[in-house]
């Protein structure tokens, strides 16, 4: 089946319950409203069945929780793996610092490549380079091996977290992606929590290279749910890419024809002859001309053939930032993902020096920010919908994007108390229960904030998500990166108590981020995408 065009996208009705709402003046360009998550496409990922979308769901949330797992499962093993690779502790921190630089930015090569081939062939080549680094880690002789091989690995594990949100927004329509984001985060979210624990167990029983063999059978397992029991959600006419490729080739045979009319209108005039124009064997295009008709030969979806323009990941990654509202979520999402790293390391290091704890108890603590992060996550996804649901109510049935920041204002009010809480707690060396509870409230208040603003990234960059989604992982790995490598000098200088005192000014400066997006982004988002139509 050929593809619909982009001119044929306005024709196609909208759902009801989710209408864009647009102050845009009847001029502008009929492209201006194009609804391109609803083009009709053969099998419509978002016609499924329930049991296919929740096995979906399932498998890339697993996926996802592989990844996230993989980056600090190591962690309790840093001086076992210091000892046997004869390395230094300069060594053991470029092996984590390496995984989060390439895991943060190497999405963009995997989210141009999802564009173009669709999200199962890049899930298991992806998962085909986690298994080859697991295994490779597992094997090492050498530190340099070590960090060459996490850079592998994460390569390889970067893809789910890149593409995954794509991939639910191919399945689910707007009004439930708040719930489905905040399922899908929960399991991610559980990795990071649970990597410490099961790290430190792995070691303690076997030795440190077990955690590796132990990520690569999980690996296994992951590839061939891919291979076996996942369906490919990529549309073609759903993708910017695509559509964009098109519009040009189409753009290209109309100026041809163009031409080709002008040399044969000369003729024509010398003999008083008027062209005849039959609108019923007109395919009427964008920008082409009343006197030029376009035949059964008009390029469809199978004619586009994508150029390095089109694979090159680096425009699509600019023109995201170059929308304001863009940069400012992805600023305020880069900083709380770099605190929660920041918090998640330094809080380990308090518990073993100040604490006197041993992995295993370190790791349990930790697991208090990771249940809170969890419920936070699940329940916000839910708020966050009900919100959405209710402004749309009162908005006349209309949606904007905006719309879904709302609801992460609750979580304001909690984040910045918490951390100064936390900050002092660990400074005066307060129990040990007194830092489960604030890590809950932390995990939960921050989780919150995070899967409203991505959930508010993929609604505000439709066609695009999956490179907002890989460009939301860059600044967030860069941020971590960065965090992780001034963390320890901040803490030994300024205490805990100072430390995250001047998070919480951080955070409270993000919060003003977002507010402001959510005030002014709509306006923000239509002047962009006005500047970009005349391009």
């Amino acid at each position: 089946m050929s593809g619909p065009t982009v001119a044929n996208a306005p024709s196609v009705s909208k759902p009801q319950m989710l209408r864009q709402n647009s102050d845009v003046e009847s001029s502008t360009d009929e492209k201006s409203t194009i609804d391109i998550e609803h083009v009709p496409v053969n099998d419509d990922p978002r016609q499924w069945s329930r049991a296919r979308k929740t096995t979906t769901l399932c498998i890339v949330s697993l996926a996802t929780m592989m990844s996230a797992l993989a980056s600090n499962i190591q962690n309790p093993s840093n001086s076992l793996i210091e000892e046997d690779l004869h390395a230094t502790s300069s060594q053991i921190s470029w092996t984590l610092a390496a995984f989060l630089v390439v895991q943060g930015n190497f999405p963009l090569i995997w989210s141009a490549a999802s564009e173009i081939r669709g999200r199962k062939p890049v899930y298991l080549v992806a998962s085909a380079l986690f298994m080859a680094g697991s295994a490779a880690l597992a094997l090492s002789k050498t530190i340099e091996m070590m960090i060459g091989m996490r850079v592998l690995q994460a390569a390889g594990s970067c893809a789910v977290m890149a593409i995954s949100a794509a991939t639910l927004a191919d399945i689910y329509d707007t009004h439930e992606r708040g719930t489905t984001m905040g399922i899908f985060f929960a399991a991610p979210l559980l990795g990071p929590a649970l990597g410490p624990i099961i790290g430190g167990s792995l070691s303690q029983a076997f030795n440190w290279r077990a955690s590796f063999y132990f990520l690569l059978i999980c690996e296994v397992l992951i590839f061939t749910s891919f291979l076996v029991l996942f369906k490919d959600t990529y549309r073609r006419e759903r993708s910017l890419t695509y559509c964009s490729a098109l519009q040009r080739l189409i753009t290209s045979k109309v100026r041809v024809q163009s031409s080709d009319v002008s040399v044969i209108a000369g003729h024509e005039s010398s003999k008083d002859m008027t062209p005849v124009k039959d609108a019923e064997k007109q395919l009427q295009q964008p920008n082409v001309p009343d006197n030029i008709s376009v035949t059964s030969s008009t390029p469809t979806m199978d004619d586009v053939r994508l150029s390095i323009r089109d694979i090159n990941p680096f425009p699509p990654y600019f023109q995201i930032l170059s929308r304001k509202n863009n940069a400012l979520i992805l600023i305020a999402n880069g900083l709380v993902f770099g605190f929660s790293y920041c918090l998640s390391y330094t809080c380990a290091r308090t518990l073993a020096n100040a604490y006197d704890l041993d992995a295993f108890s370190i790791g349990l603590v930790l697991l208090c920010l990771g249940v809170g992060s969890i419920a936070g996550s699940v329940i916000s996804g839910r708020w966050s919908d009900r919100v959405l649901a209710k402004m749309m109510e009162a908005n006349g049935g209309k949606w904007y994007a905006e719309m879904r920041l709302e609801s992460s204002t609750l979580a304001m009010l909690w984040l910045p108390p918490s951390v100064v809480g936390y900050a002092w707690a660990c400074e005066k060396h307060a129990h040990v229960a007194v830092i489960c509870i604030l890590l809950v409230i932390i995990g939960f208040s921050s989780i919150w904030m995070y899967t409203n603003t991505l959930a508010y990234l993929v609604d505000a960059n439709p066609g695009r998500s999956c490179t907002a989604v890989a460009t939301n992982s860059s600044f967030r790995g860069c941020l971590a990166f960065v965090s992780i490598l001034v963390a320890v000098p901040l803490q030994n200088a300024l205490g805990d108590g100072g430390l995250y005192t001047a998070w919480a000014g951080v955070l409270i400066v993000t919060e003003l981020l977002v507010l402001l997006v959510l005030h002014k982004g709509e306006s923000w988002r239509k002047e962009s995408e006005e500047r970009e139509l005349k391009y």
